[in-house]
């Protein structure tokens, strides 16, 4: 048992395939009243103790908005944070993973880390005694998601039952996006040139898990798009990927632009994790258009974090 917050086991935040579906449903709540509270949490959603205990947060790539709602998130739940990047630990010099777990969870109360191989959170998590917190890997980001859930609800209401597309690579945030689709029961369409579609593992979780239903599939993004009340799209080259042009080239026919934002719902909201590149996965005219709930969305990373965090460390 972890003594500091009284659990049989760690509240590890891996993957949303993996966490009942009415827990992430508390959390997506939690999420909204931690944004209605504003800085001061209250105290039924702050965990037990929380002025002592620490998240330590590792990174191996760049973040801004990861980095910095994790570490405001903490603050305003009255912990503490360390940030540290892959080269300031003993990582970075061929510490096994395993080990470095077991450290940090004799030093800290929770681990956030941003990796590049899935395999990398999963081993952590394996060895850790504490809460391990996927910040992004090559093969999901589900805090971004937990976000993009809270944004959709506040400006369209409940999300389950409705329709969204993701338009563009079928990347780690979509194989998210899809894992969400499942659990908060609305569908997902999605977009891809076959060249890079959704990874093969998520797509028979999907089947296995809703038959199919959640996620429709497909390399025409004008038929994701009609009607739906939400557009997605993300950068077309994400960090560590080299082949710049090749993608450009098979992404090309995948932007979102006016033309395209008109075939979904009137009233229908524009989304992107950011960064973006204007002129490449969106038209300026559309993430700077009255449809863009971007700004909103980065924000909401901060209360997701709240969230999450929260609930990693006992909050029910």
């Amino acid at each position: 048992m972890d003594a500091r917050i009284g659990l049989k086991s760690p509240r590890h935040f891996l993957d949303l395939d993996g966490i009942d579906a009415r827990v992430l449903r508390r959390i997506a709540d939690m999420a909204h009243e931690m944004k209605k509270a504003g800085k001061r949490v209250p105290k039924h959603l702050r965990p037990k103790d929380i002025e002592d205990m620490v998240l330590v947060m590792i990174f191996e790539k760049p973040s801004t908005r990861t980095r910095v709602s994790f570490d405001v998130a903490m603050r305003q739940l009255g912990g503490q944070t360390i940030g540290l990047n892959h080269t300031d630990t003993q990582l970075g010099r061929g510490e096994p993973i395993a080990d470095t777990a077991k450290v940090l969870s004799r030093y800290a109360d929770a681990l956030m880390v941003r990796t590049n191989l899935h395999g990398t959170l999963i081993e952590l998590a394996d060895n850790a005694t504490i809460p391990v917190i996927n910040g992004l890997t090559d093969r999901s980001h589900p805090c971004q998601v937990i976000a993009d859930i809270l944004t959709f609800e506040e400006s369209r209401g409940a999300i389950a039952g409705r329709t969204v597309a993701w338009v563009g690579d079928g990347n780690n945030v979509a194989s998210s996006w899809m894992h969400a689709a499942v659990k908060f029961g609305f569908q997902l369409r999605v977009a891809t040139p076959a060249q890079l579609k959704p990874d093969p593992e998520v797509v028979s979780w999907v089947k296995a898990e809703s038959g199919g239903d959640a996620v429709v599939l497909t390399d025409d993004p004008a038929e994701a798009v009609k009607g739906a009340e939400c557009v997605v799209t993300d950068t077309w080259v994400s960090m560590g990927q080299n082949d710049v042009a090749r993608r450009k080239q098979l992404l090309g026919a995948y932007a979102v632009d006016q033309k395209l934002m008109g075939r979904a719902a009137k009233d229908a909201i524009f989304m992107h994790c950011l960064p973006a590149y204007r002129g490449h996965e969106v038209s300026a005219d559309v993430i700077d258009g009255a449809q863009s709930v971007v700004f909103d969305e980065a924000e909401n990373r901060l209360h997701a974090q709240k969230a999450i965090l929260a609930w990693c460390l006992g909050v029910d």
